[in-house]
């Protein structure tokens, strides 16, 4: 039991990531309260909740980028990755974020090449045979659904490419560094209908050897993509379960009038 708050509900039985009584401020805000919740290992786990809720500042804690913004602070509470606490003193936070990559809701390719948007971290970590590093950099475009498309034209800048595959590519640039965990802020919210089917198809496959936490505003992409859903209403997580009970047997009042379009 969680003494604080609800009791942890509906947890996977194979956590990577484990939240216990969460609290984060920005100043003398707080955003985060209390926040307690297990995220399975090769799941898709959706969080969700009206705009300013607090589901984005929670994605960016598994990585530590709110660190870079000025008069953050979290005045209790633990989230471990791996059973490891990702905010003792002595944690490199560089290491950790190559173990757990970041989408963001605008694509933000290099203004390199396609190949050099990949390439690019391998050499930051040291690889230098080209023999090497064109096997990544082919590996992880096929992992991102892209080698098809761009094969032919690995020499082209990236900013070339359509907002999808740019997209997808931000995607392949984040598998290069063979991350466990991968979080998506609104990945699709900038894409067409067709480009965000191609993400979702993406997400589906990366999912059998990736765990992937993704925001969306999207009820039905929660619904279509994740395994679990964390409804989040003023920092507070409302409810937390698998899909058929968050969106289909709601426990809590708050969690039905969301995702039946009532308010948010």
């Amino acid at each position: 039991m969680n003494p604080k708050n609800t009791p942890l509900p509906s947890n996977p039985t194979n956590p990577i990531i484990e939240v216990r009584d969460f609290n984060f401020m920005y100043g003398s805000a707080q955003a985060l309260y209390d926040i307690s919740l297990d995220i399975g290992e090769k799941e898709v786990t959706a969080l969700i909740g009206p705009s300013g809720c607090g589901k984005s500042t929670f994605l960016r804690c598994f990585n530590r980028m709110n660190d870079l913004i000025d008069n953050t602070r979290i005045p209790g509470g633990t989230i471990k990755i791996s059973d490891v606490d990702i905010y003792h003193k002595d944690i490199d936070v560089i290491e950790l974020r190559k173990h757990v990559g970041m989408v963001f809701q605008k694509s933000n390719p290099f203004p390199k090449s396609i190949y050099e948007n990949i390439a690019y971290g391998l050499r930051i970590q040291g690889i230098k045979r080209k023999n090497e590093i064109d096997q990544v950099v082919e590996e992880c475009l096929r992992g991102a659904a892209l080698w098809d498309e761009v094969k032919d034209r690995l020499s082209d800048s990236a900013l070339g490419m359509s907002g999808g595959q740019q997209q997808r590519l931000c995607i392949a640039r984040a598998l290069a560094v063979k991350p466990k965990i991968i979080l998506m802020d609104e990945p699709c919210s900038a894409l067409d209908p067709v480009a965000t089917a191609k993400v979702e198809e993406l997400i589906h496959v990366l999912k059998e050897n990736y765990t992937i936490v993704i925001v969306t505003h999207n009820m039905q992409q929660a619904a279509r993509l994740s395994d679990r859903t964390a409804f989040f209403y003023l920092g507070k997580l409302i409810e937390y379960g698998p899909n058929e009970q968050v969106f289909m047997n709601p426990e809590n009042p708050k969690t039905e009038a969301y995702v039946s379009g009532r308010f948010g």
